[in-house]
C-alpha cells in the first residue's frame, strides 16, 4: 500500500515524527526526515538505515523558506518525486498564561508552525500536481480546541495550521492532493514533565476520564493513521481532521 512512495517527514528525530518515520520505513517509504540540530537527525537517519530504510537526513530550520525548499530539491533530485509531505515538526514554548506572552513566543511558535507548515506545502505542491498525486498530512493540537490554560500561542498555531489545511484542501483538490490534519495524543516523549507543573497537571489531566486511559504510542497508535492517510485508500479524504487521541476529546 506504502511500498515505493516518497514522503518528507519534518521533525523526525524524536516522538511523533520519529515513530512515523519508523513505521513508513518499515512499510518501504523511501524516506526524508528533518531536523533542526544536524547530530540528532543524522543519527536518527542511521537507526532508520538499520531498520532496512532508504532515507535522506537533512538538517535546518523548519521555520525557514530555503530549508523547505532545499529539502524538496534534494528529495527529488534523489529519488525524481515526492509523494507525501508529514509536517509534523513545531517548536514548543513552556506553558504560560496569555498576559504573560511576548513577541517572541508568538514569532519562534508561528515560524515554525503554521508558516513553516506552510513552506513546505508551497514546496511539494508544484511536484505533486504534475503528477496529479499527493498526500499532504499536517498536525494540530486538542488544546487549540479546547483552549487549554497556559497553551494560548501554542493552541493558536496550530488552529492557523488546521486552516491552512482546509483552504490547502479546497484549492489543491482538483491537483489530485489531498490535505488533512491530525490531532494527536502522545506526549510520552515529554514525560514525565515534572520540571513544569502546569505541564505536569496537564499531563495528568489528559487522562483523567479519558475513554482508553492511556497515552498514544507513535508507531503503533499515530503513524498508522498517517499511512492511511498517505496511501490511495484516502483519495476521497481531504480538508479534515482526524482526533488520533483515544477519544480524549470526548472528555467533559
Amino acid at each position: 500500500m506504502l511500498e515505493g512512495l516518497v514522503v518528507i517527514v519534518t521533525g523526525a528525530s524524536k516522538g511523533i515524527g520519529r515513530g512515523i518515520a519508523e513505521y513508513l520505513v518499515d512499510q518501504g517509504v523511501k524516506l526524508t526526515v528533518t531536523s533542526r540540530k544536524r547530530e540528532r537527525i543524522e543519527a536518527a537517519a542511521a537507526e532508520l538505515r538499520d531498520r532496512g530504510g532508504d532515507v535522506l537526513a537533512v538538517a535546518g530550520s523548519v521555520g525557514s523558506q530555503d530549508h523547505a525548499i532545499e529539502v524538496v530539491d534534494r528529495t527529488v533530485e534523489r529519488w525524481g518525486t515526492v509523494d507525501g509531505l508529514v509536517a509534523n515538526a513545531q517548536s514548543f514554548r513552556p506553558t504560560m498564561p496569555l498576559l504573560e506572552v511576548d513577541e517572541s513566543d508568538m514569532d519562534v511558535l508561528f515560524d515554525t508552525g503554521p508558516k513553516g507548515t506552510l513552506w513546505f506545502m508551497q514546496a511539494v505542491h508544484p511536484h505533486m500536481a504534475a503528477k496529479g498525486r499527493g498526500r499532504i498530512i499536517t498536525f494540530g493540537t486538542n488544546v487549540g480546541i479546547t483552549g487549554g490554560p497556559g497553551y494560548g500561542p501554542y493552541g493558536a498555531a496550530k488552529e492557523s495550521i488546521r486552516s491552512l489545511t482546509r483552504t490547502a484542501a479546497r484549492e489543491w483538490g482538483c491537483d489530485g492532493i489531498t490535505v488533512n490534519c491530525v490531532n494527536p495524543a502522545s506526549v510520552a516523549h515529554r514525560a514525565p514533565p515534572d520540571d513544569d507543573p502546569d505541564r505536569l497537571a496537564s499531563y495528568k489531566a489528559l487522562f483523567d476520564n479519558h475513554p482508553m486511559g492511556r497515552d498514544g504510542d507513535p508507531v503503533s497508535d499515530i503513524a498508522p493513521v498517517i499511512g492511511f492517510l498517505l496511501s490511495d485508500a484516502s483519495q476521497y479524504v481531504t480538508g479534515e481532521t482526524f482526533q488520533v487521541d483515544g477519544g480524549g476529546l470526548m472528555r467533559p
